[in-house]
């Protein structure tokens, strides 16, 4: 843990305790320790953020201390439900209007990246959104032959590798301050937690890894309805910059606007809300970074637009049954389906009581239930959960960390754009599909042929494993029969055993002194 990195901690604890970023986070349904450090933070404020309660100036502190900062402010503004309106709003301008990088660096960085074909961009419009890693501008393609197409180019930021690298370093020397000084947070494993999000950072400064991202995700949701993504143009991709077709939509926060055109806001919601869960459970791929400065409403369809690929989510077989499990319980009030998947998984550990933990998840679940998000209180939701966590033990999962926050961010645009929604009943069409389908023959078909495709694999490494095998045993057999390795391997036994000798006597030595 460097000087350097734990000095920038600090003082990204002084900016955001000075400009009232503590002062947003629900205390009464934090723990008691928790609930100490937020008030000792909370004396450094600034005395306009004690008397008005409005943290106005907080993005742009955010936006000083670096990305990762910001991407936690980003998710913050769309929690209305936990961390108040005003603040919500006040955080809003992280998504999408953060101040741009000088445009006449614009030139210069497409010329670098794409060379001469950077040529055929023209037009190229000032910011039309920018974020803490990138900016988008807008612009004509005029390829050889072909007619001219809008497109939409994406640049990082001039440095940002640099500013999330020192980002993550203080990260870091946080999640090891934790371990050291606060046995209790060792269950969470904040160093493993971090280390997941900086794998997921890395990816996002490299926008050709992006445009992969959008063409993993076209093939998945090909047959799809209800969510549209852009198409990339590869002749203009590089590291730093990507070129994608324009996406006509209006922003999925100007609710205003959105009802305008006549556009159903709850379908817009069950939409949202039914995609990302089709995309986690049926694929194991979904877009980690569901801001609504990443998410447009197609004013003609109705659909979601998403944009914006730089942090991706993947999960395996076997967590994606845990989500459907999961969500499944919940919806059937099956408590003990919930429980056990938890314990199936390593959430909790083995030795605690699957009823216990039963009853503790009940507890949660049936006062969510028949309600609407509006008359749901997340922060309180929240702080059941920590103490649920702490009870029983529940150690952190990594792989699952973006799912869940991801699922924070889903959960958060929909209530805002309906806020009577029954989450329960909008997830259900797709959770029960896709059990449904796993449970079915084809899901077991598909089970069958994972199971022989891998059983082949492993037959066909057997000719050769039995190949090196021979020679291994071909060579000992020579080294057997020269004489010179006879005499050497008699020489280390000889020397094995006098050794054994000697240490018998002096330990018999050491027992039977008087």
């Amino acid at each position: 843990m460097s000087l350097g990195s734990t000095f920038r901690l600090f003082h990204a604890g002084w900016v955001l305790a000075r400009e009232g970023a503590f002062s947003v986070l629900p205390v009464e349904s934090l723990p008691p320790m928790m609930k100490a450090g937020i008030g000792l933070a909370r004396l450094v404020e600034r005395r306009a953020v004690r008397k008005t309660g409005s943290i106005e100036r907080l993005n742009a502190a955010l936006h000083k201390l670096g990305p990762s900062y910001v991407k936690f402010g980003q998710t913050l503004a769309t929690r209305p439900d936990i961390v108040g309106v005003q603040a919500a709003a006040d955080l809003s301008g992280l998504q999408d209007k953060m101040p741009p990088f000088d445009p006449k660096l614009v030139p210069g960085i497409l010329e670098a990246a794409l060379g001469a074909k950077a040529a055929q961009l023209t037009e190229i419009s000032e910011p039309v959104a920018a974020a803490s890693i990138a900016q988008v501008h807008k612009a004509r393609l005029r390829m050889p032959g072909e007619v001219p197409r809008t497109v939409a180019v994406k640049m990082l930021r001039p440095g940002v590798a640099e500013r999330f690298h020192a980002d993550t370093d203080s990260l870091y020397a946080g999640a090891r301050l934790a371990e050291t000084f606060s046995p209790a947070s060792r269950r969470l494993k904040p160093t493993e937690v971090v280390r997941t999000l900086d794998h997921s950072m890395r990816l996002e400064l490299d926008l050709r890894l992006e445009a992969a991202a959008i063409s993993e995700m076209a093939e998945n949701i090909k047959n799809d309805s209800g969510f549209v993504i852009p198409e990339v143009h590869w002749d203009h991709v590089a590291q730093n910059v990507l070129t994608t077709s324009w996406m006509h939509g209006i922003p999925i926060r100007d609710h205003a606007a959105i009802e305008a055109v006549g556009i159903d806001r709850k379908a817009l919601a069950a939409k949202l809300l039914q995609s990302f869960l089709r995309h986690a459970i049926r694929d194991g791929y979904f877009h980690a970074d569901m801001h609504p400065g990443n998410l447009f409403a197609d004013p003609r369809t109705g659909d979601v637009i998403a944009v914006d690929f730089g942090i991706m989510g993947r999960i395996g077989k076997s967590e994606r049954r845990f989500l459907a499990d999961i969500l499944y319980g919940f919806i059937t009030r099956n408590y003990r389906l919930v429980a056990q998947r938890h314990f199936d998984i390593g959430y909790v550990p083995p030795h605690q009581s699957v009823d216990d933990f039963t009853l503790a998840i009940r507890s949660i679940g049936e006062p969510l239930h028949g309600r609407t998000a509006a008359d749901i209180s997340m922060a309180r939701v929240l702080g059941q959960l920590f103490t649920i966590t702490d009870l029983f033990e529940m150690q952190t999962r990594p792989e699952l960390v973006l799912l869940q926050k991801s699922m924070v961010l889903v959960e958060g645009v929909a209530r805002t754009l309906d806020p009577n929604l029954d989450i329960w009943t909008v997830a259900e069409p797709v959770v029960a599909e896709w059990l449904r389908r796993e449970e079915g023959p084809v899901g077991r078909l598909e089970d069958l042929v994972g199971h022989l495709t891998r059983m082949g694999e492993a037959a066909g490494r057997v000719p050769r494993l039995m190949a090196q095998a021979e020679l291994a045993l071909a060579e000992h057999r020579a080294m057997m029969n020269r004489p010179r390795d006879r005499l050497m391997r008699g020489l280390a036994l000889a020397v094995l055993g006098a050794a054994l000798v000697l240490i018998g006597a002096l330990i018999w030595r050491v027992l039977t002194l008087p």
